[in-house]
């Protein structure tokens, strides 16, 4: 057997295999030696059937699939030996005309070859790492959220601003009749509130569904409708209070701060500013580094600049996929897919570039923290070595998962190094100035 290769450039190549008659010989001897033996063909009996006949019958069957089996083989072995990045799989070159009965066989692959390029993470712009904190306002917010939520309900006489009301949703040609409870803060216009204000149990309040909340999963919810049925719906409905409550705030006091974290764990209001503080600025880190690694990614794509066999992808696709596509539909999703692809081989260049890797220790501790952070939010807070190590064999025996988690912790060791190694800035702000800033929300 002989393997050549021919560059046409720098992306693309054709490599040559050729195939002599001592390379697959003997191998399709033994198989159909091994067919005569165990044959069933009327008038012979079993071990006795003719070579001639076997071959006849099964010769240009097995010559084929053996012939494959070493082309893939030696063209596995040459791409490994060779050390050639290729893109994509090697795409045969049409033949038409191959005469089996013939000695030697000649078959051509098309490469398409990674590029050669360097990445440069120390750009002229710096790109913003976003340290958000949570401020007094945010702290007393939520302090109270939570005072509101571990409160008592005290009935009221009439709807005030804060009040939780508790009546029925109906219209009778929509089949509406739904009992929810609501507060007027979910509302998005100033004048359905003035509806509400002053109003009884008892009484019926009329509403316009079109343009009742700003999130049309608020309307689904309160008038029990599908998706659909809520789609542009612009009806009238009544709304028949009920009960109208007012939610009396739970004392600051430690029973509610051993409800909250465990026993003596918090003793007072400033540690439980502190403690609600470190949570949210915990979860703050898992954004702002999120947003991070979009922007570094961002940055990395449209600054890289390297080619690629863009023919011989479009080319690739067209059949690499579940569903054989046209040149025009290949075309279209190399377009679409090129931007991922690139970040692919920078990613990799990089994880080569700064020797990041993953070991199974890894992905096995990973897991195991993962279990314990959402058994302690079932209330198991001190789990066995044992239940962790049982509970992360099982999902790492899923191999979907055990690579979703692998590809987790290269993504936090690549963040690792653009915060080492990239032109950042740290930026500190509030989270409501970090989501004005990042996402224009008011």
């Amino acid at each position: 057997m002989n393997i050549t290769r021919e560059n046409v450039d720098a992306l693309n190549a054709v490599v040559k295999v050729d195939i002599a008659k001592e390379d697959y010989s003997d191998k399709v001897e033994k198989i159909l030696t091994d067919y005569r033996k165990t044959a069933n063909i009327p008038g012979f009996r079993k071990g006795h059937v003719p070579m001639g006949m076997v071959k006849k019958q099964y010769g240009k069957s097995v010559l084929v699939d053996e012939v494959n089996k070493l082309l893939q083989d030696a063209l596995n072995k040459y791409l490994t030996e060779e050390k050639l990045d290729v893109l994509g799989q090697p795409l045969p070159r049409p033949q038409d005309d191959i005469n089996w009965d013939a000695e030697g066989f000649s078959f051509e692959f098309e490469l398409g070859l990674a590029p050669e390029f360097e990445v440069n993470l120390k750009g002229k712009k710096a790109i913003t790492q976003y340290n958000i904190v949570a401020d007094d306002k945010m702290i007393d917010e939520q302090i109270e959220r939570i005072q509101k939520q571990y409160g008592k309900l005290v009935s009221q006489e009439v709807i005030v601003k804060d009040s939780e009301i508790t009546g029925t949703f109906s219209n009778e040609e929509k089949e509406i009749d739904n009992t929810v409870t609501l507060t007027l803060d979910k509302f998005k216009g100033k004048a359905t509130e003035k509806q509400f204000l002053g109003a009884k149990a008892g009484d019926v309040v009329t509403l316009k569904t079109k343009g009742l909340y700003d999130d049309e999963h608020e309307l689904m919810h309160a008038l029990k409708l599908g998706h659909d049925d809520i789609h542009d719906l612009d009806i009238e409905v009544n709304f028949t209070i009920t009960e109208i409550n007012e939610r009396e705030l739970a004392d600051l006091d430690q029973e509610l701060f051993d409800k909250l974290f465990g026993k003596d764990t918090v003793t007072s209001v400033t540690e439980l500013k502190a403690k609600i503080k470190e949570d949210a600025e915990k979860q703050f880190v898992q954004q702002a580094d999120q947003k991070l690694l979009n922007d570094v990614t961002e940055y990395l794509v449209e600054n890289t600049k390297f080619d690629l066999p863009a023919e011989f992808l479009t080319k690739w696709m067209q059949t690499a996929g579940e569903k054989v596509m046209d040149e025009v539909q290949a075309r279209e999703e190399y377009e679409k897919s090129e931007k991922s692809l690139r970040y692919q081989l920078i990613e990799g260049k990089l994880i080569t570039d700064n020797d990041v890797q993953v070991t199974m220790d890894d992905i096995k501790n990973h897991a195991r923290e993962m279990i314990k952070g959402q058994m302690a939010q079932f209330g198991q807070l001190d789990p066995s070595d044992k239940e962790l190590d049982d509970i992360a064999a099982r999902v790492l025996s899923n191999q979907d998962e055990a690579r979703r988690i692998s590809e987790q912790l290269i993504s936090q060791k690549l963040l690792a190094v653009y915060k080492e190694k990239a032109n950042i800035k740290v930026k500190e702000l509030s989270y409501e100035k970090f989501v004005k800033e990042v996402y224009g929300d008011k």
